[in-house]
């Protein structure tokens, strides 16, 4: 009888009967969802859009990242809802496009220390996380839950352990070759204004390379490394890879392959290398000076799990230490008052002359103006501004929803928690009202205010991550960056801002955002020694290629 009924219709009155059928199905099962959300806690202030599915929200949302403007974009757009009038700049929002598509949004502390520490069984990175991510960090410590984190984790601790980081001189000789590209020693015109950014980038990748595998890429020396490239390549595209979200199918992945092709050619020698060692021949080595290839050899010989973690210890160890260190020089180039504090310690701890003697692992503990001057960097520029966890079962946060924003908010499984590091660091809340004891404005680079009697508040400042996850290797990228800074202070007396091509003033850096933060311009210093009494500088930069 139906199919009688039905076969009497016109096609157009069967199409809209069916499409009817499918809103009211989706209707429905929003209203599920809705009431399974209800049951588990609030609502957060909700985001506008206006195209299905946030098409609109997704496209802007990707132009800001790649116009330099996504922090604005999250104080301006994101932490901004419909409810504005109710909840005045709420910390915790939320998107809520389709029947299933629901983001949260949060830079306050609180559902910050949830997420990463006391409801950490709760979050994780999710299966859709370690799918978009598998090409690259395959099963590595960056893209795995439960028993294959921990085992990673348990797999990489013993290289970070306090004893393997007290040797400061494994970073000698290519500090060295920073401050010769610094002084502009190869220019051929004798210019000496500088980028930087390219410059610790590749300092940073020499550095590391040669700490995990034992020989650096010397690309300080050679600017061509196809590796550097490589590397920066895929970075970008796995960027693109999140941004696109459920879309992301539609991304070509040739280039990308390509890319991940070279990173894994160029690592490929130096396994071979290592997994040829008789037992024998490892124990000899481990027994001696090894390197952190070594060490995983020495517990697994599954080419495929060295992989991985190499790539992801390489990610954490290069870019995260190059960005701070690119943005912490820059800061020392507008800020010649924090140059002069920082050389009076250095001399009274080490000398200030470039044959002084070189920082031990102990000195750098001591020196409490260089750990502010790194401290009020990671605060301001720190290295992950943008991360994201995944609701692994249905949950809460904490704070943030119903009328007066202090409700639990509920939590369905594989919900994603994006949150903000550097919105939370530069916050005005968290730091009391200007002109209270102890104040300092959250925007300016300040070291003093870490000497001052002012500390910030537990969560509120975490520059590595938090809880079970906290980074591993910090003491380590604290080291680089402490000894870095010593010897760049040491090696020259003045460091000058210059502003970038085209430009009449120094002006604020453009941040780059993509897995971690580095520059998205030029950041133009003079590096002056002590015996120049007087100094002619070019704007001419010194040719560098960018490997950021």
């Amino acid at each position: 009888m139906i199919r009688s009924f039905v076969g009497q219709l016109a096609p157009e009155t069967v199409a809209l009967f069916f499409l009817g059928m499918v809103v009211l199905a989706g209707i429905l099962l929003k209203l599920q969802v809705s009431m399974k959300i209800a049951r588990l806690g609030s609502r957060a202030p909700r985001i506008r859009f206006y195209l299905p599915y946030a098409i609109d929200f997704m496209y802007r949302t990707i132009k800001a990242g790649n116009t330099g403007q996504r922090l604005t974009y999250w104080e301006d757009t994101i932490l901004v809802s419909n409810e504005a009038s109710d909840l005045n700049s709420p910390k915790t929002t939320e998107l809520d496009a389709g029947i299933s598509n629901r983001m949260i949004f949060t830079k306050d502390p609180v559902n910050i220390k949830a997420v990463l520490a006391d409801q950490f069984a709760d979050y994780g990175r999710g299966v859709s996380f370690h799918r978009d991510s598998r090409e690259f960090l395959g099963d590595s410590i960056f893209n795995t839950d439960g028993e294959s984190w921990y085992r990673s984790r348990n797999l990489i601790r013993p290289m970070f352990a306090r004893e393997r980081l007290v040797d400061t001189e494994i970073f000698e000789d290519h500090v060295q070759r920073l401050i010769s590209c610094l002084a502009g020693d190869t220019s051929p015109n004798g210019s000496r204004v500088v980028d930087i950014g390219p410059l610790v980038f590749r300092y940073s990748l020499d550095a590391a390379t040669d700490y995990l595998l034992g020989q650096g890429t010397d690309s300080l020396q050679n600017s061509q490394t196809m590796f550097a490239d490589a590397f920066q390549k895929v970075l970008h595209h796995q960027v693109v890879i999140y941004r696109m979200s459920g879309f992301n199918f539609i991304l070509p992945k040739a280039q990308f392959r390509r890319n991940l092709k070279v990173m894994d050619d160029f690592l490929k020698p130096y396994i071979d290398r290592t997994l040829n060692l008789s037992a024998a021949e490892l124990d000899r080595k481990l027994s001696k000076k090894d390197t952190f290839l070594d060490s995983l050899a020495g517990f697994t010989r599954d080419r495929q799990v060295i992989r991985d973690q190499l790539v992801a210890v390489l990610l954490a160890g290069r870019d995260t230490t190059a960005g701070t260190l690119a943005f912490c020089i820059f800061e020392l180039s507008r800020n010649p008052d924090v140059v002069a504090k920082l050389r009076q310690e250095i001399n009274s701890q080490l000398g200030l002359d470039p044959n002084s003697r070189r920082p031990t692992y102990a000195d750098l503990k001591e020196m409490k103006y260089l750990a502010a001057v790194l401290s009020e960097t990671m605060r301001l520029y720190p290295a992950v501004p943008f991360n994201i966890r995944t609701a692994l079962r249905d949950t809460t946060l904490p704070r943030g929803g119903g009328p007066d924003g202090l409700s639990p908010i509920g939590i369905l499984a594989n919900t994603p928690i994006f949150y903000s590091t550097i919105l939370m660091h530069q916050d005005p809340t968290n730091y009391g009202p200007p002109g209270s004891p102890n104040y300092f404005d959250p925007k300016k680079f300040l070291p003093q205010r870490w000497l001052s009697g002012w500390q910030p508040k537990p969560w509120h400042f975490i520059p590595f991550n938090g809880g079970p996850r906290i980074c591993l290797g910090q003491q380590f990228a604290l080291i680089e960056m402490g000894y870095t800074i010593v010897r760049v202070i040491q090696a020259f007396k003045q460091i000058i801002a210059h502003p970038s091509k085209g430009k009449d003033k120094v002006d604020d850096p453009v941040l780059r955002v993509e897995i971690t933060l580095s520059p998205g311009s030029e950041l133009n210093c003079a590096f002056v020694k002590d015996d120049e009494s007087r100094v002619q500088v070019s704007v001419q930069l010194i040719p560098q290629a960018r490997v950021k």
